[in-house]
This record gives C-alpha cells, sequence and structure tokens, in this order.
C-alpha cells in the first residue's frame, strides 16, 4: 500500500495549481508534417529538432512531437503504429528529449483538435505548439491550407497555448553554425514575456551566444517615443535582461488615407500591398458571386463571413507597414521575433494567409508569437 501510494502521489501533485513563472519553462508540441510535402520516409522535417532544442530552459525541458493521418483509425492502427517507430528513430537521432505521437483523424484540423485538448498530463501538458509557417501554399496551390493554418492557431487560442510559427525552418542553423549580429523582437502586443524569454533562451545556446537582443516597440506618430523608450528600458532592467531599445513610428491607417486622398507617392514596398488587394478582391467578387447565384449569404468552409472591405484594406496596410519596418532595421538579423496577430472574426482564411504572406515577406528566419494568459517571465526568471 505505501509503495502504492509513493508513486502515485508524485503523479496526482502534477495536478496542483499553474508553476510559478520563474519555475515555467517551454514544453512544445511540436507539429512534424502539418502541411505534407516531406517525403513518406521523412517523418519529421530535419530542423524542427534543432529548433526545439534552442526552447530547453536551463537543460530541461521535453519536447512532444505529434503527427497526424488523415483516414480511418481501424483501417490505418498499424500504419500509425509504423510511423510512431520512424518519429521515435528521428528523435533518438537528433539527441532530443521527447516523445513520438500520432493520432488518426478524418482531417489534420479535426486531429489537431484532439491533440491540443488531450496531450499531457497536469503540469506536464504541452504549454507552446510550434509549427512550421506554410510557405508553400501558394506556390503548390494548396487551397486547404489556409482554414487549416487558422484552425490550428483559434484551437490554440481556445486551449490557452502559446504558438511559435516558425518562418525560414529550411534556413534554422544547427548545433555547429554560429550566428552573430542580433536577435530583433518587434514587441507589439503584451505576451506575458514569452517573446522575451525566447530571445534569452536563444542566447543561452552556442549557436546565439554571440548575438545582442534589440527591442523595437512600434508606435503611431503621435506617441511620445522617448516615454515609451523609457519604460521599456525600466521593464527590462527590472528583469535583469540586456538589450538595446528602439522605438519606431509608424503612420497609422487614417493618415495613410489622408495622404493616399491627397495624392500621395507610394512606397517601394506598394507592389506587394497592391498584389495582395488584387488577389482578395478576385476572391471576394467570386465569392459574391457564388453567393448570389445560390441564393444564400456568403459562406466559406460551411461558415458564414462578413466581409468589411475597409478593414480588410487596415490590415493589409498595417502588416506591409510593419515588413517594411523589419527589412529595414533588421534585415541582417540572425533571426526575428514578431507578435502574432490573431485571426480576425468573420474573415476569410483566405484572407489571413494574405495578410501573413505580406509580414513574412522577404524576411529569411521568422518567429511569429503569441503568448497566453499568464506570465512566463518575473523578476527572479
Amino acid at each position: 500500500m505505501q509503495t502504492h501510494y509513493s508513486n502515485t502521489h508524485p503523479t496526482v501533485l502534477l495536478t496542483a495549481n499553474q508553476v510559478h513563472p520563474k519555475n515555467w519553462y517551454p514544453i512544445p508540441l511540436i507539429l512534424c508534417r502539418p502541411w505534407g510535402k516531406l517525403p513518406e520516409n521523412v517523418p519529421c522535417h530535419p530542423k524542427l529538432a534543432d529548433f526545439a532544442n534552442c526552447m530547453k530552459k536551463k537543460g530541461r525541458g521535453m519536447s512532444i512531437f505529434v503527427s497526424t493521418i488523415d483516414g480511418d483509425y481501424h483501417e490505418l492502427a498499424e500504419d500509425a503504429k509504423t510511423a510512431c517507430h520512424q518519429l521515435e528513430a528521428y528523435i533518438e537521432y537528433k539527441r532530443c528529449e521527447g516523445v513520438a505521437e500520432i493520432i488518426v483523424a478524418p482531417s489534420m484540423s479535426e486531429g489537431f483538435r484532439s491533440i491540443v485538448q488531450t496531450m499531457g498530463l497536469g503540469n506536464l501538458k504541452p504549454n507552446i505548439v510550434v509549427v512550421r509557417y506554410p510557405e508553400i501554399w501558394r506556390r503548390e496551390n494548396l487551397t486547404e491550407i489556409p482554414s487549416t493554418f487558422v484552425s490550428i492557431i483559434n484551437d490554440c487560442i481556445i486551449a490557452n497555448k502559446a504558438v511559435v510559427i516558425v518562418k525560414g525552418l529550411d534556413e534554422w542553423p544547427n548545433e555547429f553554425q554560429r550566428q552573430y549580429g542580433t536577435i530583433d523582437l518587434y514587441w507589439i502586443v503584451r505576451d506575458g514575456g514569452l517573446m522575451l524569454l525566447l530571445s534569452q533562451l536563444l542566447l543561452t545556446k552556442a549557436t546565439f551566444e554571440s548575438c545582442k537582443i534589440q527591442v523595437f516597440c512600434i508606435a503611431e506618430e503621435d506617441t511620445d517615443a522617448e516615454e515609451l523608450k523609457t519604460d521599456v528600458k525600466k521593464f527590462l532592467y527590472d528583469l535583469r535582461m540586456h538589450a538595446e531599445v528602439i522605438v519606431v513610428t509608424m503612420k497609422s491607417w487614417e493618415s495613410h488615407v489622408e495622404s493616399s486622398s491627397s495624392g500621395a507617392q507610394p512606397d517601394d514596398s506598394q507592389e506587394a500591398y497592391t498584389s495582395a488587394q488584387r488577389r482578395i478582391s478576385t476572391y471576394l467578387s467570386e465569392m459574391k458571386e457564388t453567393a448570389q447565384r445560390e441564393g444564400r449569404p456568403q459562406m466559406v468552409d460551411g461558415k458564414q463571413v462578413v466581409v468589411n472591405e475597409q478593414k480588410v484594406d487596415k490590415f493589409l496596410y498595417t502588416m506591409l507597414k510593419l515588413n517594411s519596418t523589419i527589412l529595414r532595421y533588421s534585415r541582417m538579423a540572425a533571426v526575428v521575433l514578431v507578435s502574432l496577430p490573431p485571426p480576425p472574426l468573420n474573415h476569410p482564411a483566405y484572407f489571413y494567409m494574405e495578410y501573413m504572406d505580406l509580414l513574412v515577406e522577404n524576411v529569411p528566419r521568422m518567429l511569429i508569437v503569441r503568448g497566453y494568459r499568464r506570465d512566463v517571465v518575473t523578476f527572479f526568471t
């Protein structure tokens, strides 16, 4: 009886209250093949384990590598076991502390929804979802990717999981490729300090230890830049984090509309903006024609959508200006971290992919980060 108690009591303690921020560390849930464009005998992108190792805090942290197989579980159970063995062999080969799980589900979206609800135990549940950015979706004409991508992000928000989307995974350095320059953070929304923590974790790895951190605060033109810079510097000082703080002012959407109506010259990135506008306009026209022909409201993926074209233009403009700022200040950065904008309500998933493509365009290596409803850094971190 005593032996049973001593074995089960530590497990029961895992369901205790959330850990204090000073004891918090990432437990990544890594989606190995979300877009299905790897060879059949390759269970996971080769660089995902390298990235997972970069997220360890003081050598601690277990990663959970998951993949989904589309189909019926009764028919594909043996295939799932084989795929799990392959994934376990990959994790062992990459010397990464982690476990492998394979889920059979009717679709990637349904499989991930099951994973995010059930994976893990108590405080050992994964707290960060890591996924590769779907750079191939337009080139390969994979029209199902936008809805799957948006579904994954929304499920993470509902399940209170942080999200890290890796853009430029093919160029992610391994443990022998030292990086120099800067790690640039574009801190736009409060994320509990996750972006700051990730940058510090990168610095603890030999690959990035020679880099410096720069924190960029995006402000509108009428903001007191010096006051904002002083506040952020004090916050970083209290956290004992060393970083250069740079405040960048960005023209607001209202000012952009006024300057456009007054005949102001567009900037160099206007071509990408107008191309995205043109594609969205074509998509919207086709959606309206289909709705009128079938005598029903505008629907996408079985859901009714209400499109405010001015809000669409505002999202496009915001992503464009942020991308222009990143290219201006961080073109040579070792890695750029930027806040993940949540998918707007009632906007088609295709529109969100257009917004995101504008944000990441021409940035070789980027981490798009969304925190969750708790702090992960403290004065004692």
